[in-house]
């Protein structure tokens, strides 16, 4: 770096230069919002513009020394011009600039440093790569115009502030920082946007990662990509907005991760969440999303949702979750609402069934579980083969697959009655005269339905007519309805 020389400075690198001993603020604005807006900066005159190497060499050791106060770049309202580089460097003291034009990336690379605030200025971006931030990192209000946010592998052991920044990026990602670890929050609030991703792979956010109202566009790719991130607690809530997919795979997210009243726009596929584990899982979007929502394998102490909030495919192969809990509806209702929810899942597959019945068993509704489980013998048999879908028809018509063995008794019922009716308008021939009960149409009847235990008139009485094959039709309908009451009872005494 050059050797400045004090009285080749202009006046106001002579008072930035004289301020930062003590820490004072430099303020170049006017006060007329219109000309001090950084938009218009590059027409910002000499009395208002500092070289970039001036700010190096300050916060680098160059200036002057003076006890009795605390060093530290504090900037208002000016226009910086070249290069900020300071890659690789350790810096002492704290840097505001605030209202500022820089007219070239900023580059913290590799450096260490304390807070930098960066706030409500324009920068073509900003390169905090495998950089060591000892407070906060403040891009507040700021906009970067023509590059992005890159904190790869950074370390900031306060917050990072983004509340209110625009980032447009040129390439794919806004944000770029993956394996950054935080000390507190990552705060992307209060009309955050990015014209490119937000990265945070395998970053470790023990703070929390809040981005309600942000706005993320990605439209041919990922607006925000998480996966194998560490965080308490993730908030896309309140107007947050993503065009492009949403990537939460093998995300670990301690407390609650809430999407309520957010809108995902991704085509395709508009949540990624495969195998991602989350304490409470707040799923009340603002509308249906207009792609899938896949949460195969993934693991959900408590799920919240709402109706309209489930796209028309979810994938929920392997999706656990402890307890359901959504909008008042009447507990039939409600079942059937789970019920197309799961029909949502493409293709058959069984889990999600088993799941949602050990829900409602571990919260006591066993009339539930038992129509959850039914509805998947019912969804089962249509991947079977003629024959088995004719047994699984005969199953559910008679006994209910095991679920509703009342059907069985009803049955009987009706065909002990019929055949009474049918028996006592003809006249049987005894079998050997004079052996046997007296002839009970009823009782026959039973004797017939019922292959096990003989009450004697099967035996003693026969028929010479027509009514003999309906004797035969019973002894065979008896037979299927006691052979589908044993596998229907077999099967749910296995189950359960």
């Amino acid at each position: 770096m050059a050797v400045l020389i004090y009285d080749e400075l202009t006046a106001a690198e002579r008072a930035l230069w004289d301020a930062f001993p003590q820490g004072r603020w430099v303020d170049l604005r006017t006060g007329v919002p219109e000309e001090d807006d950084p938009a218009t900066g590059a027409e910002w005159g000499a009395g208002r513009t500092v070289r970039a190497e001036v700010v190096a060499a300050l916060l680098l050791g160059g200036g002057p020394a003076r006890p009795g106060g605390v060093a530290a770049l504090r900037l208002a309202g000016a226009r910086i011009t070249g290069a900020l580089d300071l890659a690789g460097a350790e810096i002492g003291s704290p840097v505001w600039l605030r209202g500022c034009r820089l007219e070239q990336p900023v580059s913290l690379h590799a450096a260490t440093t304390r807070t930098v605030h960066i706030t409500a200025g324009r920068v073509p971006g900003v390169d905090a790569g495998l950089a060591r931030v000892e407070g906060h990192l403040d891009l507040t209000g700021s906009v970067l115009e023509t590059g992005s946010l890159t904190l790869v592998n950074a370390q900031v052991t306060g917050e990072l502030r983004l509340n209110g920044a625009r980032i447009t990026a040129p390439g794919r990602w806004g944000v770029f920082a993956g394996g950054l670890a935080m000390g507190g929050g990552v705060y992307c609030r209060e009309g955050f946007f990015t014209r490119g991703g937000v990265r945070l792979v395998g970053a470790q956010l023990p703070g929390g990662l809040f981005m309600r109202g942000a706005r993320l566009e990605s439209p041919q790719g990922e607006a925000l990509v998480a996966d194998r991130a560490d965080a308490s607690a993730v908030e896309l809530s309140d107007g947050f907005r993503a065009t492009g997919t949403v990537r939460l795979r093998g995300a670990r997210i301690a407390d609650l991760l809430t999407l309520d009243g957010a809108t995902l726009d991704g085509t395709g596929t508009a949540l990624f969440g495969v195998g991602m584990q989350v304490g409470t899982l707040d799923f009340g979007l603002a509308t249906k999303p207009s792609g899938t929502v896949d949460l195969r394998g993934a693991t959900v102490t408590a799920l919240h949702d709402r109706a309209g909030s489930w796209p028309d495919e979810v994938r929920l192969d392997g999706f656990v979750y402890g307890s359901l809990h959504s909008e008042a509806t009447p507990g039939r209702e409600n079942v059937n609402r789970r019920l197309a929810w799961l029909r949502r899942n493409p293709g058959y597959a069984p889990q999600p069934y088993e799941q949602l019945a050990a829900c409602y068993r571990q919260a006591g509704h066993d009339d539930d579980a038992r129509r959850v489980l039914l509805a998947k013998q019912r969804h089962r048999r249509t991947t079977l083969n003629v024959p088995g879908r004719v047994w699984g028809r005969l199953l559910d018509a008679t006994v209910g697959y095991g679920y509703r063995p009342w059907l069985a008794a009803l049955w009987m019922g009706a065909l002990c009655l019929l055949g009474g009716l049918v028996f006592s308008a003809g006249s049987p021939v005894q079998t050997k005269d004079g052996e046997g009960a007296p002839f009970n149409a009823l009782v026959y009847t039973v004797d017939l339905l019922f292959p096990v235990g003989d009450f004697g008139q099967r035996g003693a009485w026969h028929w010479t007519d027509g009514t003999q094959w309906f004797a035969y039709l019973l002894v065979a309908v008896g037979w299927l309805l006691t052979t589908a009451v044993v596998a229907g009872v077999t099967r749910t005494l296995n189950r359960n």
